[in-house]
Parts: structure tokens; C-alpha cells; sequence
């Protein structure tokens, strides 16, 4: 009789654990993954930052091209392996009055989540931009 008690005790808590698991796994697998898609963001944040940096610093040069602005940037944002053609450029150039030179780089999340809407509303973008002096300029 003790025999059966123990026995039945142990597949009891056998049984608990595997309810506890199935309760657990799905929380356990969204932090997972949300801790994934954060990292993510964070680098393609991080690498348009810099690409807006290397873009400014080209665009402060005198008698630079608008092409070349966009290549410097684009040639920096393959780096993230997306398709450059999501991202939006937005060049800006200084005038005698301000000779500070703008670039604003932005791409919508839906086009770099890696979960699509799993963790909600995908209708923003991510963007950087960065300014500075023109060379040159009095």
C-alpha cells in the first residue's frame, strides 16, 4: 500500500511540473523574443545614427554631390544586410545665413521588425539625423 502512495505521489508532481512548464514556456518564449526584436531595433537605430554621421560629415565637404551624400549613407546602412531602398534620406543643405547641413535617415518599423506585429502596432518609424557646419563657411 505505501508502495502505490509513493508512486501516485510522484506522478502527481510530475504531472504539476508539467502544467507549471506549459504556463511558463509561452511568457518565457515572448521575453525571449521581445528581448530579440529590442536588440534588433537597437542596432538598425544605432547603424542608421552612424550612417547619418558619415552622411553629414561627406555633405560638410566643399563641392559635394547629393549622390554622393546618398551613396556614403547607403554604402554604411548595407552593413544591417536591409534593403536600402526602405530607408528614407532627407538631405538638407546650409545657406549663407546657416551653413549647417542636415541628415535625417528614417525607415518604417514594419520594414525591420523581425516579428512583424507580434508585440503591436507597427505603424512608426525609426529615424536619426544628425547636423553640422558646413567646411568653409564664414
Amino acid at each position: 500500500m505505501m508502495h502505490r502512495t509513493r508512486s501516485r505521489a510522484r506522478g502527481l508532481r510530475r504531472a504539476a511540473a508539467v502544467v507549471e512548464m506549459a504556463l511558463v514556456t509561452p511568457l518565457l518564449l515572448t521575453m525571449l523574443f521581445g528581448i530579440i526584436e529590442y536588440g534588433w531595433v537597437f542596432t538598425i537605430k544605432q547603424t542608421m545614427t552612424n550612417a547619418a554621421r558619415e552622411g553629414c560629415r561627406a555633405a560638410t565637404l566643399q563641392d559635394t554631390t547629393d549622390t554622393y551624400i546618398t551613396s556614403v549613407i547607403k554604402n554604411y546602412l548595407c552593413n544591417t544586410g536591409q534593403s536600402t531602398a526602405n530607408y528614407t534620406i532627407t538631405l538638407v543643405h546650409g545657406t549663407t545665413n546657416d551653413p549647417t547641413e542636415k541628415v535625417t535617415i528614417t525607415v518604417p518599423y514594419s520594414k525591420i521588425s523581425l516579428l512583424g506585429g507580434f508585440f503591436g502596432s507597427t505603424n512608426w518609424s525609426l529615424g536619426s539625423t544628425c547636423t553640422m557646419r558646413k567646411e568653409g563657411a564664414n
